[in-house]
């Protein structure tokens, strides 16, 4: 195997004997070779590609469509019944709930049990312990037999003992779709430090998930590959396929060459005022050709960013009052029109948005065939960290939760911001004002010992979208 390599799959298939009758597993015990009793079901078939060392590599696909038996053939758990797999490095897999666990057995014995099969001598367990017990979270549980665990305890042990292991790579199979939100954080944290020294490979039903963490997806679809590329094009394409099933008509269409790439401003640019830096936010034009799917039975011609003057700008400032406005096209009549935006980062996670459910939802906006109409948002611009974003526009035809796509744009128009004290989270909030001010202590607040109080003024809460 060439070094740079961690996996080389190289026409990978898998099949599972189907037997008619009960009986006939039997016959095929004493038959042998020389007769099949059987017929084969091929989980997976021709299963060809590489994953270079620290690549994070995403799988999606719908159920069935073989992921979990394509990790466990990547992890060695299962031999595939053709082709060739080639793996380089430890590797560390967490493929089903406390998979490798004897229930019969205390935590604190299944955490040697497990860290002993994924390689760690007696002595690296004794001293990584501690740190795998904290780790995991389960308190007095460790002691009592795995069998009364719940999932989600399950779940916090396996992934504490696999990060524990110094592996290479790095397999995850939904095994955190069980755990609280406190432990999913926890997790992701994890993974996101992994990923900047070791290869990750991940299986999620959620492609925001895949689209952010990962460099690159593979979409398997009835046992082949369907596509492979980059991870935010791959998970596009995947939501587009399930959204022309659910909608189930003949006229559904994806667009534009999602090769191409919408020239983006230089990420490396960075403007300096002289008091400080500003959250200044310089925008593209609408790109008409950006990657999009639906029935076009109304298409958007123009995504328009106005200033407070309802002028066209191409740069803003953070904590602006803004206007997006979407022009839109009716190609066929629709009964209750809904257009609606999201602002996403780069990793493609959804930072904000909105739609025009709420403002029409008791007087459903009817557009006739060959009508033209637009969507104005009027909204105060977040202040952003620094980096390049996307605008996400959709016309659709429905209720927020029951609805047609006629065109959704994935990347309708970028924009890039130039320099912000935004450095952490993704959203700032836009505050009005900020003051601090102190006062002398009640005589009860010295006995206390209360630390003199600060007052923060500014809105109570913003808008949730």
């Amino acid at each position: 195997m060439l070094s740079e390599f961690t996996f080389r799959l190289s026409d990978v298939g898998k099949f599972y004997a189907v037997f008619s009758r009960p009986e006939d597993r039997l016959k095929q015990l004493f038959a042998g070779n020389r007769k099949r009793y059987y017929r084969e079901f091929w989980a997976l078939q021709a299963i060809t590609f590489d994953i270079r060392k620290g690549e994070s590599v995403g799988i999606i696909g719908r159920n069935g469509a073989g992921k979990s038996t394509l990790l466990q053939l990547m992890c060695g758990t299962l031999r595939p019944s053709a082709g060739r797999i080639e793996v380089a490095g430890r590797v560390a897999a967490m493929l089903e709930l406390g998979a490798g666990f004897n229930p019969e057995f205390t935590g604190r014995e299944n955490v040697h049990l497990a860290a002993a099969v994924l390689g760690l001598s007696g002595e690296l367990i004794r001293e990584r312990y501690p740190s795998i017990v904290e780790f995991a979270g389960i308190g007095d549980f460790i002691n009592q037999p795995v069998k009364y665990y719940s999932s989600g305890m399950y779940a916090r042990l396996a992934f504490a003992v696999a990060v524990h292991v110094d592996a290479d790579i790095l397999i995850v199979d939904e095994i955190l779709s069980v755990g609280d939100a406190a432990f999913q954080q926890k997790c992701l944290r994890y993974i996101d430090n992994f990923r900047a020294r070791g290869t990750l490979l991940l299986v999620s039903h959620s492609a925001t998930t895949v689209a952010a963490i990962c460099d690159r997806a593979v979409w398997l679809d009835a046992g082949s590959v369907r596509a492979i590329g980059p991870a935010k094009q791959v998970c596009a394409d995947y939501l587009a396929d399930i959204d022309a099933d659910t909608d189930s008509g003949k006229t559904f269409r994806i667009g534009a060459s999602r090769k191409s790439k919408a020239t983006r401003p230089d990420p490396k640019m960075v403007l300096i005022e002289p008091d400080g830096p500003r959250n200044v936010i310089h925008a593209t034009a609408f790109d008409p050709d950006a990657p999009w799917f639906g029935y076009q039975g109304a298409v958007v011609t123009h995504l328009d960013l106005l200033d407070a003057a309802n002028n066209p700008v191409n740069e803003l400032v953070g904590g602006s009052y803004i206007t997006l406005r979407v022009s839109v096209h009716a190609n066929q009549a629709i009964e209750r029109a809904l257009v609606g935006f999201q602002v996403r980062n780069e990793e493609g996670q959804h930072l904000f948005g909105d739609n025009t459910h709420l403002a029409y939802r008791n007087a459903p906006f009817r557009v006739e065939a060959g009508q033209d109409f637009e969507a104005v948002f009027d909204l105060r611009l977040p202040f952003l960290p620094a980096g390049c974003f996307t605008v996400v526009v959709a016309v659709c035809d429905g209720t927020q939760t029951d609805h047609l796509h006629h065109q959704w744009i994935d990347d309708a128009l970028h924009f890039h911001v130039a320099a912000s004290h935004v450095q952490r989270g993704l959203v700032g909030v836009p505050i009005r004002r900020i003051d601090v001010t102190s006062r002398p202590l009640t005589e009860q607040e010295r006995v206390s010992g209360q630390a003199a109080l600060v007052t923060v003024e500014g809105p109570a809460a913003a808008k949730a979208v």
